[in-house]
């Protein structure tokens, strides 16, 4: 991966490709963004049609498009609300122009793959493992890591480093 974020969009996996495309005088050829970062004209795009889908979200109702496949041909296209809000989070990782990768929530990942992750290191991970903080299996020796147990323990240590942080803020108000 190539710095940046890990999305975690339900159960939804998307391969970040595209394919031969003419825009204006450029030529692009299909690279995977996991491996390279958003170039302009990409971000520019996916702002774009991020913020075109987002005016069409109205609460959790599905959202309505007309799609222009060449000319003259209209092809209309329903979204769930929660692929609606998938795509638009997709469009803002890539206008973002940082480097992310998408993970299937049924992966099974490495103990690398999972410490680099959580921006932990491989052997802090195992002992997270070994200790029961989050699920794990192996094949043979091998240790693997639902995605989904990983981000179910993120979100755990995420709000309760966010607690931690609010008790201080307290703390410091109550000091004053």
């Amino acid at each position: 991966m190539i710095g940046g974020d890990a999305a975690w969009l339900g159960s939804t996996a998307f391969s970040l490709t595209r394919g031969l495309t003419n825009l204006g005088s450029s030529l692009f050829v299909k690279q995977v963004f996991a491996e390279r970062f958003s170039d302009q004209v990409e971000i520019e795009n996916a702002d774009n049609l991020r913020r075109i889908l987002a005016s069409q979200v109205n609460g959790d109702e599905a959202v309505e498009l007309s799609l222009a496949l060449g000319e003259k041909q209209i092809e209309p296209v329903t979204l769930a609300p929660a692929l609606a809000a998938s795509l638009i989070e997709l469009l803002r990782l890539v206008s973002s122009g940082r480097g992310f990768r998408m993970i299937p929530v049924d992966a099974d990942l490495t103990t690398q793959k999972a410490a680099d992750l959580l921006i932990v290191s491989r052997p802090h991970l195992v002992k997270l493992l070994e200790e029961g903080e989050i699920a794990f299996f192996k094949i043979g020796r091998h240790r693997r890591v639902k995605a989904a147990d990983l981000s179910e323990y993120k979100k755990k240590r995420d709000t309760d480093h966010s607690d931690a942080l609010s008790d201080l803020a307290a703390m410091d108000i109550d000091d004053l």
